[in-house]
């Protein structure tokens, strides 16, 4: 399969300048769709952005956004994040601890199996972990797994967990989709697969086919016969491709479309309130951000509201420098505004008194990335920061030079505060993209991540939100509403909080209805 590349969708007849012709056309509502009753049958064509060579299907090393998408629909870890980001089962019947969290007991489901008819067993389980926890070879969810000490098959369909220390967050921790159950020799180039699709055909940067798992617990309630992920070079490409129908669906809309692309009759928009967000990274071991009064300068340069209306048109919530915000313990600090004279007196006190140059590296990597750097270096101007904005291509960006960039961005998915400073905020952290360790801070995680009850981790919970407020290396303006696009034939896609395009990458849940 071929993808469209920008030439050929522009090709089809409409480019975004043309597009934005049309805005007093047609009488599409934000949200509407009319797929009628699910229908079995059809293939879904969904279009992406920011793939490369180093697109993967390994289940355990997922990157971009169409890494997730693949991760997601053909793998399932024992738990998983549902539409309001809860914990739910999906290969496990229940995920119990004792009393002092440090043993985890998991019962498979009954019957459950892989895509090539065979049984998941504890054995799988077991290799699973050791996969993802091999310090040889370490991937993406290792850090959440540190205190693992081994995994033990009790029976059949009973797994012990045993940790060298307490840990009240371990089922949030299994439930990634980073810590997907493959089997015992997985292979990542023919992978056998654990969730509702199994992999026809992957060729890097271009396209992945997806067809149904005949084995899968909930197969029955599926619809489609195959699901085409099809990337393209840039958001022109990809609009143009849903607006000439060659996709049926598109992740990631820049969202200053929304209303135009709702004003053809034939879209939907899916707009969800979320808790993604798209951070300007700072290395708190790099200068000029080794000093924490230039850390707390930039901070103050941002105009939170414009951000919001500029790159987000609307779509999302004001930042304040902290993660997290649909974690239950998410704190009430005072919201940080623009301050151009405060953070023009921390430069001076930082040595900078005539302001400093910095390079800004940007990347299409999200929706708003680029926009959001462009904005931030107006508004950094104010206080006598000359921001010089390097753009590069999403390949280059996540190589070599990934989470080594002294001034940068990135993307993340909603998570809860704490398993998200696992993933970006310790010294063994996968992504700690703002090289942030410290001890004070390590030791109160350390205790706080021991506890099971929410309520009891709240102080600490606080004190750890305290420090990143303070003297954290993230500029977190705002979190960004996830708003996808499709034609109302799809049925199927409902709004979702994890900040995962089209309804969290559900694609086990969609039908194509009436064209």
């Amino acid at each position: 399969m071929n993808t469209p590349n920008r030439r050929q969708a522009l090709g089809a007849g409409l480019s975004i300048s043309a597009l934005a012709g049309l805005s007093a056309c047609g009488g599409g509502s934000v949200g509407a769709a009319d797929a009628g009753k699910p229908v079995k049958g059809g293939s879904l064509r969904v279009g992406v952005t920011g793939g490369n060579s180093a697109d993967t299907v390994d289940a355990h090393i997922p990157v971009n956004s169409g890494d997730v998408c693949r991760a997601v629909n053909l793998y399932n870890a024992l738990y998983g994040w549902d539409d309001d980001s809860q914990v739910v089962p999906l290969l496990a019947e229940s995920f119990e601890s004792n009393a002092d969290a440090t043993v985890w007991t998991c019962t498979l489901k009954q019957g459950i199996k892989f895509s090539d008819g065979s049984p998941i067993t504890p054995d799988d389980v077991i290799f699973t972990f050791k996969r993802i926890t091999d310090p040889d070879d370490p991937k993406t969810a290792a850090a959440n797994f540190s205190m693992l000490d081994k995994v033990v098959a009790k029976d059949d369909r009973t797994v012990e967990f045993h940790l060298s220390e307490a840990n009240g967050l371990f089922k949030d921790a299994v439930a990634e989709y980073t810590a997907a159950i493959v089997p015992e020799g997985y292979d990542p180039e023919n992978p056998v697969c654990s969730g509702p699709f199994k992999l026809k055909s992957f060729t890097p940067a271009q396209s992945t086919v997806l067809v149904p798992n005949e084995h899968y617990f909930d197969y029955d309630k599926m619809f489609l016969d195959e699901v085409q992920l099809l990337n393209f070079n840039d958001s022109d490409a990809l609009i143009n491709a849903l607006l000439s129908t060659q996709v049926d669906a598109i992740a990631q809309i820049p969202v200053a479309l929304v209303e135009v692309i709702a004003a053809d009759e034939r879209m939907a928009i899916l707009n969800s309130e979320t808790g993604m967000w798209l951070p300007l990274t700072m290395r708190v071991d790099k200068k000029p951000f080794d000093d924490v009064k230039v850390r707390q300068a930039f901070r103050l340069v941002v105009d939170r509201e414009q951000m919001i209306e500029q790159v987000l048109s609307g779509f999302g919530t004001i930042g304040n420098d902290m993660f997290g915000p649909l974690s239950e313990n998410y704190p009430e600090f005072p919201q940080r505004k623009q301050d151009i004279p405060k953070a023009k007196k921390l430069l001076a006190e930082a040595g900078y008194p005539d302001g400093l140059d910095v390079e800004l590296v940007t990347a299409p990597i999200q929706s708003g990335a680029v926009e959001s750097a462009q904005v931030f270096a107006q508004q950094a101007a104010e206080a006598g920061i000359r921001v010089k904005i390097r753009r590069v291509d999403a390949t280059t960006f996540f190589g070599e030079e990934y989470l080594q960039w002294d001034f940068a961005q990135d993307f993340w998915y909603t998570r809860d505060f704490l398993p998200q400073v696992i993933s970006c905020a310790l010294e063994e952290s996968p992504f700690n993209e703002t090289h942030w360790d410290e001890p004070a801070f390590n030791k109160v995680f350390d205790k706080v991540r021991g506890i099971p009850e929410v309520e009891k981790r709240r102080d600490g919970e606080h004190e750890l939100q305290k420090m990143l407020y303070d003297e954290g290396g993230y500029i977190v303006w705002g979190f960004a509403n996830q708003v996808d696009a499709f034609q109302k034939y799809v049925g199927g896609l409902v709004k979702n909080s994890t900040g995962r395009p089209l309804g969290g990458w559900r694609f086990d849940r969609v039908w194509i209805g009436k064209v």
